[in-house]
């Protein structure tokens, strides 16, 4: 992690010192909420399982280092980022060998595992929402301490805010736990969610965020993890839970919208992670892909997190021909091409 927040240092004193800086674009920075999609390591300094830092993660990072992502490298949220022109990685904010000044373009309060119900976190003892706007609330008192009040709400101002959840509580909780589907149809689950999601961006809104993105969530039926467990059609994917997902991302949608109109002078944007994903399973040759059942550590089936680690000979040689890196996460490459999409998509008006 250390080598990961120097290399970012050096970064950082380069954009400080650059006439631009000042107004770092249309965006000041990009701050991160979120699940494993969008974690860069605070799981790493938590007591949990739930952690990606050891080879075979992190085998295209800068330098191959495991820092914490669920990848073989970086994050959606790194490449956009990058197409901001800030810094092409976005730290971890319980890294402590990062500054504050540091986490000033850039920061991620997400966490491998979590969900925007607090009993999905709970699960793997993980980092709640609630918990990672403690973080956040925590972040501005010291940018402003560090930086002064007038800046620092600058700062906080310009910065995209970009949610990256909601995987885990459907992937995880509804449907391999009883104690929600005992509650909640799937449409009803899918309003709680939203209703989350919804409180956590006016919070975000009454700190000072004016730039908010919400990300749906990927077709996680189709992971191999669940093509693995998928007992009425092994190796195929399990629709009923892409049928969920698909509900939970127009309600998300929905919200966006009326979060606009409720909240003066705030931007929200709803961006689409489930089609280009889905798109690419179903035509996966036309894309340069060449398997989109397995994942590309172990034997591609089942294994992520710690047992990636186990059968890390198997890690397979060309990480770019692959969808999923493990058996839960996309690569690198997907990541990249969902954020190039964004830009030019949901982000343009931010661009």
């Amino acid at each position: 992690m250390f080598s990961q927040c120097l290399q970012l240092l050096i970064l950082f004193a380069h954009l400080l010192l650059s006439p631009s800086a000042a107004s770092g674009g249309k965006v000041s920075a990009v701050i991160v909420f979120g699940d494993s999609t969008v974690d860069p390591g605070n799981n790493d300094h938590i007591l949990t399982v739930v952690k990606g830092d050891f080879p075979p993660y992190g085998r295209d990072f800068d330098g191959g280092v495991a820092t914490g992502r669920f990848s073989n490298g970086r994050l959606v949220t790194d490449f956009i980022s990058e197409g901001f022109g800030l810094p092409s990685s976005v730290p971890a904010y319980l890294d402590t060998s990062c500054t504050i000044d540091q986490l000033a373009m850039g920061v991620s309060f997400a966490s491998a595992g979590t969900g925007l119900d607090d009993l999905t976190a709970d699960i793997s003892n993980v980092i709640p929402v609630r918990q990672q706007l403690d973080y956040f609330r925590e972040y501005k008192e010291r940018l402003a301490i560090a930086r002064g009040a007038s800046e620092a709400d600058a700062i906080i101002a310009g910065a995209l805010y970009y949610f990256s959840i909601g995987n885990n509580d459907i992937g995880v909780n509804y449907f391999l736990l009883p104690q929600r589907r005992a509650q909640f149809s799937p449409p009803e689950y899918a309003a709680f969610l939203v209703g989350i999601a919804g409180a956590a961006v006016r919070e975000v809104y009454r700190l000072g965020g004016r730039k908010i993105q919400l990300a749906g969530i990927l077709p996680v039926g189709c992971v191999p993890a669940m093509r693995t467990v998928n007992l009425h059609r092994p190796g195929e994917c399990m629709e009923d839970f892409n049928q969920f997902a698909l509900l939970f991302n127009a309600e998300l949608r929905k919200a966006a919208s009326k979060l606009n109109g409720e909240l003066s002078e705030a931007r929200v944007v709803y961006s689409d992670m489930y089609s280009l994903v889905s798109t690419i399973i179903a035509n996966p040759l036309k894309y340069g892909f060449e398997n989109v059942a397995r994942g590309c550590c172990g034997t591609g089936l089942i294994e992520a997190s710690f047992l990636c680690v186990l059968d890390e000979p198997l890690t397979c040689e060309d990480t770019d021909k692959y969808v999923f890196f493990d058996s839960v996460h996309p690569t690198e490459r997907i990541y990249k091409m969902e954020a190039s999409q964004m830009l030019n998509t949901s982000l343009a008006a931010f661009l």
